[in-house]
């Protein structure tokens, strides 16, 4: 699985190719633009949600938050939590039964687990900020049946 966040508007050349092959795409908001999207889903499935910066156009229609499962090859199923900003999380997401929560906004890719929820911020593969990396994300369940995240940066 793909996961990307903080297009602002930019689809990146080198996230084509990066993403290939993935059975789905998940983002994490600021998407920019609509059309971003619908060049994902040439791809792969894509699930979006909104950030601040989609208030107008078809990304204001996106969803605040979204719930996606995903299940390993003996159909165990691990639900997955996605909202922009990390810091308007309203829930506690151990207690929710979900095994991950994955977030963008701040543009800093990162992942740890707490309370044995993956917490996984894929960074930003749009305009670059800061001296920060343009970085993808990908999510793949482990032959341990655990969810094993993986940061690639396209640009350091």
């Amino acid at each position: 699985m793909g996961i990307i966040s903080d297009t602002h508007g930019l689809l990146r050349p080198e996230v084509v190719p990066a993403l290939k092959g993935v059975q789905q795409i998940l983002h994490l908001g600021d998407v920019g633009k609509a059309s971003i999207l619908r060049e994902l889903e040439k791809i792969a499935p894509v699930t979006a949600i909104r950030g601040n910066v989609d208030r107008e156009g078809e990304c204001a229609k996106l969803p605040e938050t979204e719930v996606v499962l995903i299940e390993d090859k003996q159909g165990v199923g691990h639900y997955l939590y996605m909202l922009h900003d990390l810091k308007t999380l309203q829930l506690d997401p151990a207690a929710a039964k979900f095994a991950a929560v994955l977030h963008g906004h701040t543009h800093v890719p990162n992942f740890h687990t707490k309370k044995g929820v993956l917490y996984f911020n894929p960074g930003s593969c749009g305009p670059r900020r800061f001296e920060l990396p343009v970085t993808i994300g990908f999510l793949t369940i482990g032959t341990d049946g655990g969810l094993k995240p993986a940061i690639v940066a396209l640009m350091q």
